[in-house]
């Protein structure tokens, strides 16, 4: 059997959809995998960033009539033809130490059946780029974390012809050699969460995880300057255990401090419709900021600090105002909370729709099959899996 990198048979279907993209004819349904991390469900069932947004994007694929595969972990949920790689998510599995040999085991399952697709959409950082090196050009690789790190400018050094989306163009600042073909913004459905746009709550709110960067000290600070209460819904990671009980603890014996913990989507509606505002008091390069546009969706506005992402996903002065310093916080609150909460819902619509996330990357997606290979790829477009032929005598061969 030939090795997977020499394989070049056109899969059923493949010609047919690349002449369509080509040609500008009534284009048939796309077939992409969707690969998502296994350490969380799809969704997840409380905190989860990365599974959360393949969860959307996979649906509203489906919605639009695309023939989807999600590769996940067997407890994931989902209207496309989901398969299991693990069995529940790594994260909620404690006799699970390590996480690498489950995702060798996914990635296997991958390249078993990658001769099925048109595109393969991967979301778990670059663990697959060795494997599937020899396709790139049916890959796409969306970068869902920090990508400032010195090593991994060495590693996209050495992968240049894989493509990949940033989610903000923040993200993608500091690698310089890496193959960025689009930016695309996060998006969740429209329907998901209501918006409250009575103001009734009386408190401030602050959603994610516990960790050094993102300063819910900061948060504390600026929601007692302001004499506002504060709710915290997040959850604290092992890792950060620490950090929660040394620094964060000692801030929560007041009564104007609420600590919820890790709340599922089903919850978020009610605490975050119900907050005067978001506070998101970020230390770090922030890639995106999913909680920015959670809290836009229930009309709720935002106090964020000028990090990473937060510029290109708040409108400043509509959306919430953009600031330097918890004193700054402080200062703008009052306009903060006078802002037009139907205005905040309606720039969400507009601007991070689930639908709008999918038209983006079906827009990816068409533009790869039809662009011209890279040199030394001519000959891979549509590498697939041997088909299968039957010769005079009645026995399987296979076709180079």
């Amino acid at each position: 059997m030939q090795p997977f990198s020499q394989l070049r048979v056109v899969f059923p279907g493949s010609e047919k959809l690349h002449l369509a993209l080509q040609h500008n004819r009534e284009i048939p349904p796309m077939r992409i995998a969707q690969i998502a991390p296994p350490i969380e469900s799809v969704p997840p069932s409380g905190y989860g960033g990365t599974e959360r947004v393949v969860s959307y994007l996979t649906e509203e694929l489906v919605r639009q009539g695309h023939r989807i595969t999600l590769f996940a972990s067997g407890d994931s949920l989902t209207s496309a033809e989901l398969v299991p790689c693990t069995e529940t998510a790594l994260r909620l599995t404690p006799a699970v130490r390590d996480p690498i040999p489950y995702y060798m085991l996914m990635l296997d399952k991958v390249r078993e059946r990658s001769y099925e697709f048109d595109i393969l959409h991967f979301h778990i950082d670059q663990f697959h780029f060795p494997i599937f090196r020899d396709i790139a050009h049916r890959t796409l690789t969306t970068l869902h974390g920090r990508q400032d790190l010195p090593d991994l400018q060495a590693l996209y050094r050495g992968f240049t012809e894989m493509p990949l989306v940033s989610i903000s163009n923040a993200q993608r600042r500091p690698c310089v050699a890496a193959n960025f073909v689009a930016t695309v913004y996060h998006g969740i459905p429209k329907e998901l969460h209501a918006a409250n746009f009575d103001r009734r709550g009386r408190y401030l709110a602050f959603l994610g995880r516990i960790c050094p960067e993102k300063r819910v000290d900061h948060a504390i600070a600026i929601a007692r300057a302001a004499g506002l209460p504060l709710r915290i819904a997040a959850k604290v990671d092992k890792v950060d255990e620490g950090y929660f009980r040394e620094t964060v603890a000692p801030l929560l014996n007041e009564a104007d401090v609420e600590f919820i913990g890790e709340i599922n989507e089903s919850a978020k509606t009610a605490f975050l419709g119900g907050a005067l505002a978001l506070l998101f008091p970020i230390d770090w390069p922030e890639p995106f900021g999913l909680a920015l546009i959670e809290a836009m969706a229930c009309g709720t506005p935002v106090v964020a600090f000028r990090c990473g992402s937060v510029p290109e996903v708040v409108d400043d002065g509509v959306t919430g105002r953009i600031v330097d310093s918890p004193e700054e916080a402080v200062a703008v609150l009052p306009e903060v909370l006078a802002l037009d909460r139907r205005a905040v819902r309606r720039r969400f619509e507009e601007r991070f729709s689930a639908e709008r996330m999918a038209r983006d990357y079906l827009k990816v997606y068409r533009s790869m099959l039809t662009a011209p290979l890279r040199p030394g790829l001519a000959h891979r477009r549509f590498e697939t899996r041997p088909h299968r032929q039957v010769n005079g005598n009645g026995k399987e061969s296979h076709a180079d």
